[in-house]
């Protein structure tokens, strides 16, 4: 009975080695580097990404040195992104870009991590650290390749996140004066109004700081939030709401200079 064992355990061995060995030269079977990349171009233009993508890896790892590793390493980049794997997307392109820093297609390399962030990018009210690394890469694009074909779209997508960034600031400003944590609420609505001044939420900010500064007695503070928000958007209803509130406390907008807030705006052309 232990002969049988010691028999059946060496056969069980024996097997596990030539499977192993079977799978590694299914994995590393010689096919051609430009073979597996073409096999590669033509199940992505069948629509199977997934495929295609596996198929461009293969060629990388199969043949490193290949002028063909070059070529599908990009691919794989964009058959991930398009089928959905933003990580693998992510990783590919990212080592493309790290490969081949001064090659042309590195910009289209740092646009898909961009593409990929902001495709996941969630509601404002959630966690936005995808809408900050959107931002990041879209930034990355415009400052290193800002005459590529793709600088114009990162562009409008670095307008997008920064909207959404301050729209999260003013979600969570709005929660804390609703509760009367008006420090808090001031410390968010500072963030826009020294970080995206020109996002749409810009209006809004300086009206709730005109309202949080007032309600905590610093009407000093109030009254320069209102007089800026006046002089940039004179008719705006948060312009209006901000100049009835200090009125009906017989106060007027007035700025000082001396303010963080008139000096947020110094030097940017919006007073």
């Amino acid at each position: 009975m232990r002969r049988a064992a010691r028999t059946a355990t060496a056969l069980i061995a024996a097997a596990l080695i030539a499977g192993a060995c079977s799978t590694k030269e299914e994995e590393f079977d010689g096919t051609p580097a430009d073979q597996l990349y073409n096999q590669g171009l033509a199940l992505t233009n069948s629509g199977k990404y997934s495929k295609a993508a596996q198929q461009f890896d293969k060629v990388e790892k199969e043949h490193p040195y290949s002028r063909y590793s070059q070529k599908a390493l990009i691919m794989a980049a964009y058959t991930n992104y398009t089928s959905g794997k933003f990580d693998d997307a992510i990783i590919a392109a990212r080592r493309y870009a790290t490969l081949h820093p001064t090659d042309p297609d590195t910009a289209y390399a740092l646009y898909i991590i961009g593409q990929s962030y902001f495709k996941q990018i969630p509601d404002v009210t959630r966690d936005q650290k995808m809408t900050e690394k959107a931002l990041a890469a879209m930034q990355e694009v415009v400052t290193r390749f800002p005459e590529s074909e793709y600088a114009d779209d990162a562009n409008r997508k670095i307008n997008i996140t920064r909207d959404q960034l301050a729209g999260k600031e003013m979600e969570v400003g709005r929660y804390y004066l609703a509760r009367r944590n008006y420090i808090a609420a001031i410390n968010r609505f500072r963030v826009v109004v020294t970080k995206y001044q020109t996002t749409r939420h810009i209006e809004e900010a300086l009206a709730r700081l005109t309202e949080s500064y007032y309600s905590l007695g610093v009407v000093s503070e109030a009254q320069t939030a209102a007089a800026v928000l006046g002089h940039n958007f004179p008719d705006s209803e948060w312009y209006k709401d901000a100049y009835t509130l200090l009125r009906e406390g017989g106060y007027k907008p007035d700025e000082d200079k001396a303010s963080w807030i008139s000096k947020a705006f110094s030097g940017t052309g919006l007073i």
